[in-house]
């Protein structure tokens, strides 16, 4: 693995088609390279913006989207549909509008009397079943995630119990932010991915990047530092989220 590299935008209108424009790309060549691709969704305001983007692009029909898969890296525990799953967002924001088998989207399990340990057991099957051999998951093509204020990514939160899980996925209890219970990829089953993604806009998350890329921080106080994938780690930010970086 390599350091990570930082891409800024003016305002994070240009950052949302800027991520689309990427990853249209990068799913393109995964599928010249391999015949199909994977990626891992995120939610959050230019989580599904980029979504948005990538639906309205006019290079959409670059990508075979009967051959990608997706996965998420976390989820709320609520009921299938509601509005605050970031499975219901994107496929209002993306994947209503492809041609994508039901098969290859692998959603997190929504809230049920089973529980959300027994949904959080059945992802890891689910991961374990498109794994190569001797892995737990996939290597995913890219895996886009967002960055909290606090610095957390998926739900994985600073100085939480889950930043040590060493499950590719688990339940989360006692979320600081609501709603409490989740479920969550955990940091190695995010760097078994090929590329990762760190999206961030806003002033308010400019404190959690600059700590992130410091490197004085490690991944339990600091999550995002902890995100990194295989062959490329790229934070793509607003100017406004990277307004406390170096010059």
């Amino acid at each position: 693995m390599t350091g990570p590299s930082v891409v800024v935008a003016p305002d994070k209108e240009v950052l949302a088609a800027a991520i689309a424009a990427r990853l249209i790309t990068a799913l393109a060549d995964a599928q010249a390279l391999r015949g199909t691709a994977s990626v891992v969704l995120t939610g959050g305001g230019i989580g599904l913006g980029a979504l948005r983007a990538v639906a309205a692009s006019p290079a959409l029909g670059a990508v075979d989207w009967s051959r990608v898969d997706f996965w998420w890296g976390d989820e709320r525990y609520l009921p299938a549909g509601d509005p605050e799953r970031n499975e219901t967002g994107a496929r209002s924001a993306l994947l209503d509008v492809l041609e994508v088998s039901p098969a290859r989207v692998h959603v997190m399990g929504a809230a049920s009397p089973d529980g959300p340990e027994i949904a959080a057991e059945a992802y890891v099957a689910e991961l374990a079943t498109a794994a190569p051999e001797g892995s737990a998951v996939p290597a995913f093509d890219v895996c886009l995630l967002g960055v909290g204020p606090d610095s957390h990514v998926a739900s994985l939160f600073p100085e939480h119990p889950g930043t040590q899980d060493t499950r590719p996925a688990f339940a989360v209890h006692g979320s600081p932010k609501p709603p409490p219970v989740r479920i969550s990829l955990s940091f190695e089953a995010i760097r078994a991915a090929r590329e990762v993604w760190l999206l961030v806009a806003g002033a308010e998350k400019a404190d959690a990047v600059a700590l992130a890329l410091s490197g004085e921080a490690g991944e339990r106080q600091v999550p995002a530092a902890g995100a990194y994938g295989t062959e490329r780690t790229l934070w793509l930010l607003d100017a406004a989220a990277a307004g406390k970086l170096p010059r």
